[in-house]
């Protein structure tokens, strides 16, 4: 999506001629216009030149955003800066100096007697002419309705600045030519008549709803700052200069000479200029401004920095690695960005009203004025209607209502790691009914880690873990790195051993002070040492638990058991009962057997389980699902990319700082469950606010319009004055607004604000069990036996070797048994087999009959 910054647009109005101009263009396939940011999203092969060109012909100004890559982040602050308060702030000062004498001599004294200057007293066509002159004064001042309102009717785009323009001249004019009336009476001796036309004067309706309006408007735009406050947070961190090291030299440059490659300083406090590798020092770093989580996060050499981040303690050296818009902020402010550019669904109601809504307004202002006047009513009231019914309509309020909304939940969402990638996929979060989860890495944390020791013998759980460690330290095995990352977390010390070895798939050997060490599986240990019956027995309820257990013994005595598994994350099983709580059918999706994904499904509490999926498997489960019900998957965004995008929403979890995941339409910043809970809550209370601000958007100009058109005239005998209706409109905008920024007082996290979905799915299960959902292929399925498999990596490691051969649609590897299921739809060799096999790692049997 190209985008670019439009100027000139006043209302909803504009917007929509904008985005019908620039559809026109060859090459566009689709084009949306923000009025809240003042920019225009257009997807297509088309030339820039050719979309500004469609923009200027339209009335307005554009340019492309972000036309250089080092001045990206600069052009999208330029972009949200406010510059329309200012301007209007001096303007409505001027105008306010104006109207008060304005005000005092038309109203104060015609109406409530105020003495007024000598040389006005009695002198009706000096009152005439002091009020036209300054009524003058405030349209001057306020000449910019009038350029852009016209100028929008010469373009056959009629906007809201239209019908103030209108409503303000038309009083103007009328009074106007009462006040020539008045001096033709007086001069043909009729000076008894010319107080009577004092009655017809309106200068002050064309003054007041001038500064009404621009009242309305600064407090409009004042509070559209406010929606981007959380983007505009984001920019602000990131440093203007960074402090680059060559030859032992500090340098201080602007942020857009930094080059990948470079090397920069960071010092404790200062934020980090841009991405890049720590090659010098550690630290501790904030990294709450990108993920939204407030505890430190240790940094060392070779660890990952992100640009706008704070470094809180140690002394830093680290390697550019992207810059400009390349870095995690640049795209995060990109993303919300683009979001902002884009269309929600629910948007295109008002949009369709907003295109006719100007014409049919002074339409309806017409009617109204030839109404009256057949009714016989005089010009002048027939003439306050029709004014009342052009400065009381409100097209801004129908154009603000979705994209404010969507602009708050966005910025929300980016300041706590939660990034939607449009406006649809923040409605529509929320309307998901089906949640899929992958196992690894969603529900668990991705790495193996200790969960139980059983010391034998008196053995002490410390003196287990420092031999399983001296043994362990030396593989490069999975498991081994578990059972190493806690002995160092415990500040354990290895002892030193010999004649290190590893057999393959099974186990380790090595000996300490002559004495022989292992450590491996069940029928590798029972070479050295004996298991007693009791202890399988614990080993086999480990296993049914989804845990891998190693024994290991020196000499010929079993020291003990330590099992290892892929863990569930600590807010896992919290996260998925507050999916349920939200009325959502949870699933995970896994590769591994049934036994350990049942263990772990039971464990997380999800509702139903799928086991042995691969990832184009995945796939045609989202597929089966959406059948149900608006389905969401969860997955890490690369093995799960077919997934993500066969789903209504994809959800890539734990992006850190690769958040550009094309698969993925909301990305996750962290690795929390409970971010899929916010985002649904954020969403949901989204669209609740969107519904909101279009029922009041609607609602004021059904009530309004017909008032200031006089219709309850008959029934209630109420009247508008004009000036009341100015006032209505400035406020009809300012409400939306300061509604959708009750967003920001939204505690996402808090289970408190859970409202479960409309008509969920379930209870039961959605999917068979047996069901592997492959397709209509004839399947035959083999087994074969395999020896060394000793955890589910294992079991990965022979699946993925074995689906690489042709004819195999899904192999299901189970260490416990030393089987692989394998399912063919054609004839595979059994050397292929075997080869695949051994190239893995891994010891061949043979088929089993």
């Amino acid at each position: 999506m190209e985008q670019y910054n439009v100027t000139g647009m006043s209302c909803a109005a504009c917007s929509a001629r904008v985005e019908k101009a620039v559809s026109k263009v060859d090459g566009v396939k689709s084009c949306s216009v923000s009025l809240l940011t003042n920019s225009m999203g257009v997807e297509g092969d088309v030339d820039p030149e050719a979309i500004i060109k469609a923009v200027t012909d339209a009335g307005y100004g554009a340019s492309v955003k972000g036309a250089q890559k080092e001045n990206a982040q600069a052009d999208y602050e330029d972009a949200l800066k406010d510059t329309e308060t200012p301007l209007m702030k001096k303007r409505l000062i001027a105008s306010i100096i104006v109207l008060i004498p304005l005000m005092y001599v038309s109203m104060g004294h015609m109406m409530l007697s105020w003495p007024i200057p000598s040389f006005l007293e009695g002198n009706y066509i000096g009152t005439g002419l002091f009020e036209l002159i300054l009524a003058a004064l405030v349209m001057v001042i306020n000449q910019k309705f009038f350029i852009k309102g016209f100028g929008g009717m010469l373009h056959g785009a009629p906007n809201m600045d239209t019908l103030v323009a209108m409503g303000s001249a038309a009083s103007f004019i009328y009074s106007t030519c009462a006040l020539f009336a008045m001096t033709v009476a007086v001069r043909d001796g009729e000076a008894g008549s010319a107080k009577a036309y004092m009655g017809e004067f309106y200068f002050e309706s064309a003054a007041m709803i001038l500064t009404l309006i621009t009242v309305g408007k600064m407090l409009e735009a004042r509070s559209k700052g406010k929606t981007t406050d959380a983007l505009k947070g984001l920019m602000k961190l990131a440093p203007k200069t960074a402090v680059l090291v060559k030859d032992g030299v500090e340098t201080q440059v602007p942020i857009a000479n930094v080059r990948v490659g470079d090397h920069f300083r960071v010092k404790p406090g200062e934020n980090i200029p841009v991405d890049g590798i720590v090659v010098e020092g550690t630290s501790a770093v904030n990294e709450a401004a990108l993920t939204g989580e407030s505890i430190p996060v240790d940094k060392e050499k070779g660890d990952q920095v992100s640009a706008a981040t704070v470094n809180l303690s140690g002394f830093m050296v680290c390697e550019a690695t992207r810059v400009g818009e390349d870095t995690t902020l640049s795209q995060i402010i990109k993303m919300v960005s683009d979001a902002a550019a884009t269309k929600a669904p629910i948007a295109k109601i008002s949009d369709r009203v907003s295109g006719i809504f100007v014409p049919a307004v002074i339409g309806i202002a017409f009617v109204t004025f030839i109404i009256w006047m057949i009714a016989g009513k005089e010009v002048g009231f027939s003439l306050a209607r029709a004014i009342s019914v052009l400065v009381i309509s409100c097209p801004c309020a129908l154009g603000l209502a979705t994209p404010v909304a969507i602009m708050v939940g966005n910025g929300m969402g980016a300041k706590n790691g939660i990034m939607f990638k449009t406006a649809e996929s923040l409605e529509e979060t929320g309307k998901v009914k089906i949640v899929a989860l992958d196992k690894t890495g969603t529900i668990t944390s991705g790495e193996p880690r200790v969960t139980d020791m059983i010391p034998l013998n008196g053995l002490l759980e410390e003196e287990l873990l420092k031999n399983a460690y001296s043994l362990e330290v030396k593989s490069e095995h999975p498991l081994a790195k578990a059972i190493v990352m806690l002995a160092k977390e415990r500040s354990v010390n290895a002892l030193d051993v010999n004649d290190f070895e590893i057999a393959a798939g099974n186990g380790l050997s090595a000996s300490i002070n002559g004495e022989g060490f292992y450590g491996g599986n069940e029928s590798y240990i029972r070479r050295y040492a004996a298991i007693p019956d009791d202890i399988v027995k614990k080993a086999d309820d480990l296993s049914e638990e989804g845990k891998t257990v190693l024994y290991f013994a020196r000499g010929r005595s079993l020291l003990g058991l330590i099992a290892v598994a892929d863990v569930i994350k600590d807010d896992s099983a919290k996260a998925i009962k507050e999916l349920k709580d939200l009325g959502i059918h949870v699933i995970m999706l896994t590769g591994d057997n049934k036994r350990t994904a049942r263990a772990i499904g039971e464990a997380a509490g999800v509702d139903e389980v799928v086991a042995g999926v691969k990832p184009d498997g995945k796939e045609e489960i989202i597929r089966k699902l959406r059948e149900y019900g608006k389905t969401a998957m969860v997955g890490d965004g690369i093995n799960d990319a077919p997934a993500l995008t066969r789903a209504d929403i994809g959800i890539a979890i734990g992006a850190g700082t690769d958040i550009a995941i094309d698969a993925a339409d909301v990305v996750l910043m962290k690795s929390s469950l409970k971010d899929v809970c916010a985002a649904i809550r954020l969403s949901r209370v989204t669209l609740t606010n969107i519904h909101q601000n279009l029922f009041w958007a609607f609602i004021y100009n059904i009530i309004g319009i017909p008032l200031a058109a006089g219709m309850y005239i008959p029934l209630f005998g109420w009247t508008l004055n004009p000036m009341f209706g100015a006032a209505a409109m400035s406020l009809s905008s300012f409400c939306v607004v300061s509604n959708a920024l009750r967003l920001n007082l939204f505690k996402m996290y808090d289970v408190k604000n859970n409202r479960k979905v409309k008509d969920p799915v379930g209870p039961g299960p959605l999917l068979e069990e047996d069901d592997n959902l492959k397709g209509s292929q004839e399947e035959e399925k083999m087994e074969i036996t395999v020896n060394g498999m000793m955890c589910p990596k294992c079991e990965a490691h022979v699946k993925t070797a074995i689906e690489k051969l042709s004819g195999v649609t899904e192999a299901v590897a189970d260490h416990e048994k030393n089987l692989v299921t394998i399912s063919t739809t054609a004839d595979v060799s059994e050397a292929d087999l075997k080869a695949a096999v051994e190239e893995a790692g891994y010891e061949y049997v043979g088929i089993k009959a």
